[in-house]
């Protein structure tokens, strides 16, 4: 397992694939795109949400895995209107890990470096029906998973779960916005320079420069969106 660079400039393309501008050697991608080539790539796994793409492959084969309510209601992240996969017990743990875990082989046998695993703060969307402690279990399982595929674990946000870094097997962190809510130390604190900072706003991308000149810091457009797009938005220092 090769860990990230530290400090490196990072480009963040969840939103489709581009070549990356000059002087980038971190790129974080969709697991459905191609990485990029002789970069260092994070392949982009929502590990604990549904891509509303993929809502009939879930609803089809795995519908027991999505969390309901107690009137039997989908429980849905209304920000992205994705479904909320059901971490609520270690059988569904476990059969959630074993899909995550043949999706994260296909990113270690696609040629990417790292996993990304995204929504792990679902938890504090699910109306109290997950705990931080479900969503941990899982992310250890998937720790666990990606490094016997050779892939480092990143933890994505949920600030408040650093002190759990060590149980959960995470190796760096992608933060969103974290000078906006002033939590770049607390990330630094537990990962080291292996800190991959978003920012969507010009203040908070300037202010991060100036306090974080170690990190890896990217300005990306909220949709992260492809060149060419009327959104576009890409800076990096």
């Amino acid at each position: 397992m090769q860990l990230p660079p530290e400090g490196a400039p990072f480009d963040y393309q969840i939103g489709g694939a581009y070549s990356p501008p000059a002087g980038v050697q971190v790129v974080s991608r969709d697991r459905n795109d191609a990485p990029a080539p002789g970069l260092y790539n994070f392949c982009y796994v929502n590990g604990y949400q549904v891509q509303p793409s993929e809502n009939d492959w879930w609803l089809a084969g795995h519908p027991d895995l999505l969390l309901r309510d107690a009137q039997g209601q989908l429980v849905i992240d209304a920000d992205w209107d994705e479904y909320l996969l059901d971490t609520s017990t270690a059988d569904k743990r476990g059969a959630l890990a074993a899909i995550l875990s043949d999706w994260m082989a296909q990113c270690a046998a696609d040629g990417y470096d790292a996993v990304e695993l995204d929504n792990l703060d679902s938890y504090s969307r699910s109306g109290g029906l997950l705990t931080e402690n479900d969503n941990v279990a899982l992310m250890a399982l998937l720790s666990a998973a990606a490094h016997g595929e050779g892939l480092a674990v990143g933890q994505k946000n949920s600030a408040e779960l650093l002190p759990r870094a060590a149980e959960m097997g995470t190796d760096f962190a992608v933060a969103e916005e974290c000078n906006r809510w002033g939590e770049c130390d607390a990330y630094q604190a537990v990962y080291g320079n292996r800190v991959y900072v978003i920012e969507y706003r010009q203040q908070d991308f300037a202010a991060g420069c100036a306090a974080f000149p170690e990190l890896s810091i990217v300005l990306r457009d909220v949709d992260v969106s492809t060149p060419g797009s009327g959104s576009y938005v890409f800076d990096g220092c």
